[in-house]
C-alpha cells in the first residue's frame, strides 16, 4: 500500500477537522474528547465491528479518572467490577490464595484506588455509546485506509471504497501493526519480552466457580502456566496459557479444550464455548517518534506492551487524553500550532517508563503496585509546566503533577475539573486574580488543603497542573500558550 501519496483521487468527498484511524480504546477516547470540544472527527475502522475480545481488561485508577471526566465512569463501574483474589491449584486441589495487587484504600485526593476489571470489548462499547451521546460522528466500519498524503494545509486520505477525506490533522490509532506508522517510515525500537507464545481466549466454563482468578502453574518442566479469570459483568472467563517457544497455539474450540484438560482438573467438555481467541508473543517496542508533520501516533501504534501489569490500554487512553485537548485548543481555541509539539515531548517519555514497567512485571522483577496505577505519572519536565514558586518542600505538589481530587463547595474538585476547560484553583489564598474568560478558565476558590498546600494552580483540561504560583504574576502569559487572546 502506497500511503505517502493519493494518486488519481476523485474530488474530496468528506471534510473534517481530525481523521482518526482506528476505533479501539485510543481512537474512541480521542473522538469523545474532540466531540465535547466541538471539533469534528471522522473515525475510520477497517474491521466491520468493534474489537470482540477481552484483551485489555484492567482499567487503572488514572484511567478511571479520565473516564470520570468523560462522563462514563458510572457505566464502566456498572459493567465491570473488582479483580478476584487469585487461587493457585495443583493436582486438582486448591493450594491457597495469591493476591495480585497491593491493597490501598481510597483517599480524598485519589478516590479510585484499585484496577477495575472491564473487558476491552465492553470498554469500547461504552466509549462508542458516549461518542454518540456527545453528538460526534459515528464510526465508519469497513473503511480501510489505502492512501495518505499531507501538505502545509492538511491531510488527504483515501479509503478502500474510493472516497477521499480531507482533514487538518490525522491520528494513527490503528494498533501495533499500524499501517499508517509503517507507511510514514517511523521505526519502532524494542525487544522480545518472552520467547514463549501465549494463547488468550474468552471462554465459557459453567462448572467453574467465579469466586477466584484460577491459576495453574506448570505441572512439568517445559510446560507453561494457565490461568482462568472470571470477567466481571459477563458469563465468560479470560483464559491465558503459555506455550513453549517455537510452537503455534491452537485457537480453535478443540485446541482450547485440549489445553484446559491437559493443565487443569477440568475436562474438555466443560469448556462449552470459545467466544474469541488469539495468540501473541510478548514484546515491548516504542516508536522512534510520535509525530510526522500533521499525523500523530497514539496507543499501540506508538508503543507495544507485554500485557503484564495492565499498562497498554491505559497508556493508550492517556495518549488520547493528552492529544485531544491540544488539538481542540489549536483548532477551536486559537492556540498556536506549536502547542502540538508538546504531545510527543510529554507522552513519549511516559510511554517508555510504562514499557519498562510492563517488561519488569512480566519477568517477575517487580510487583504490581503504586506505579501500575499511573497516578504518579506527570510532566514536570514539559515546556507546559511552569512552576513560579521557590523553596518548596520535596513532597509539595508542583507544576506538571496530576491535580488531586478533594472537597470543593458542595461537590469535589473532579466535578470542577470535568469538561473541556482549564480550572484555576485559588487554594487558601485571597490573591487578586486577573479577568479571565469563564468559558475557557473556570475559577474556584477553596480553603487550604494539604495535597495542594496554598497558592494558585492552573489545572489543564487533562487534569495536570500546568502553572503554579503564589500570586497571579505570569498567569495570563501562560494561558496564552493554550488559548490565544485569552
Amino acid at each position: 500500500m502506497e500511503l505517502n501519496s493519493v494518486k488519481d483521487s476523485p474530488a474530496v468527498a468528506v471534510t473534517t477537522d481530525v481523521l482518526v484511524v482506528g476505533a479501539g480504546p485510543t481512537g474512541l477516547t480521542l473522538a469523545c474528547d474532540l466531540a465535547r470540544r466541538g471539533v469534528g472527527a471522522l473515525v475510520v475502522e477497517r474491521a466491520d465491528t468493534l474489537f470482540p475480545g477481552s484483551r485489555g481488561k484492567g482499567i487503572q485508577p488514572r484511567t478511571q479518572e479520565v473516564f470520570d471526566d468523560l462522563g462514563i465512569i458510572g457505566a464502566a463501574e456498572a459493567a465491570g467490577g473488582p479483580y478476584p483474589v487469585g487461587m493457585v491449584w495443583q493436582d486438582g486441589e486448591r493450594q491457597g490464595e495469591h493476591r495480585m495487587f497491593e491493597e490501598i484504600q481510597p483517599t480524598l485526593d485519589a478516590p479510585y484506588d484499585r484496577p477495575l476489571m472491564l473487558p476491552q470489548w465492553r470498554t469500547q462499547e461504552i466509549l462508542h455509546a458516549r461518542l454518540r451521546e456527545l453528538g460526534g460522528a459515528d464510526v465508519e466500519f469497513g473503511a480501510a485506509l489505502t492512501g495518505l498524503a499531507q501538505d502545509e494545509g492538511g491531510v488527504t486520505a483515501r479509503l478502500a471504497d474510493g472516497r477521499t477525506v480531507r482533514a487538518a490533522y490525522a491520528v494513527a490509532a490503528d494498533g501495533g501493526r499500524s499501517t499508517v506508522r509503517a507507511a510514514l517510515g517511523i521505526g519502532m525500537t524494542g525487544e522480545s519480552v518472552d520467547p514463549n507464545p501465549i494463547l488468550v481466549a474468552d471462554v465459557r466454563i459453567p462448572t467453574l466457580d467465579r469466586d477466584n482468578w484460577h491459576m495453574f502453574p506448570p505441572a512439568t518442566e517445559g510446560a507453561g502456566f494457565l490461568a482462568l479469570c472470571p470477567l466481571s459483568g459477563t458469563p465468560d472467563f479470560q483464559l491465558t496459557a503459555q506455550f513453549p517457544a517455537g510452537t503455534a497455539p491452537d485457537t480453535s474450540l478443540d485446541g482450547v479444550r485440549e489445553v484446559v484438560a491437559a493443565r487443569t482438573h477440568l475436562t474438555a467438555d466443560e469448556v462449552t464455548e470459545v467466544r474469541w481467541a488469539s495468540d501473541f508473543r510478548p514484546r515491548a517496542a516504542l516508536a522512534d517518534r510520535f509525530r510526522e508533520g500533521r499525523v500523530f501516533l497514539a496507543g499501540d501504534a506508538a508503543h507495544v506492551h507485554s500485557p503484564a501489569g495492565g499498562q497498554g490500554l491505559n497508556t493508550s487512553v492517556q495518549d488520547a487524553y493528552n492529544l485531544g485537548w491540544k488539538l481542540g485548543a489549536v483548532l477551536r481555541g486559537g492556540a498556536p500550532a506549536a502547542l502540538l509539539d508538546t504531545y510527543e515531548a510529554e507522552r513519549l517519555p511516559n510511554a517508555a517508563r510504562m514499557l519498562g514497567l510492563s517488561t519488569r512485571i512480566h519477568r517477575g522483577e517487580e510487583r504490581r503496585g503504586a506505579a501500575t496505577r499511573q497516578l504518579g505519572l506527570g510532566y514536570r519536565d514539559s515546556s507546559l509546566s511552569v512552576e513560579t514558586r521557590t523553596g518548596l518542600p520535596e513532597e509539595a505538589l508542583r507544576a506538571g503533577d496530576r491535580a488531586p481530587d478533594g472537597p470543593c463547595g458542595a461537590g469535589r474538585l473532579f466535578d470542577a475539573f470535568r469538561g473541556p476547560h482549564c480550572t484555576l484553583l485559588a487554594v487558601g489564598t485571597d490573591a487578586e486574580l486577573p479577568s479571565l474568560d469563564e468559558e475557557l478558565v473556570h475559577v474556584r476558590r477553596i480553603d487550604a488543603y494539604a495535597p495542594y498546600g496554598k497558592g494558585l494552580f492552573l489545572v489543564r483540561p487533562d487534569g495536570y497542573v500546568g502553572w503554579a504560583g503564589e500570586d497571579a504574576t505570569g498567569l495570563t502569559d501562560y494561558i496564552r500558550l493554550i488559548h490565544e487572546g485569552s
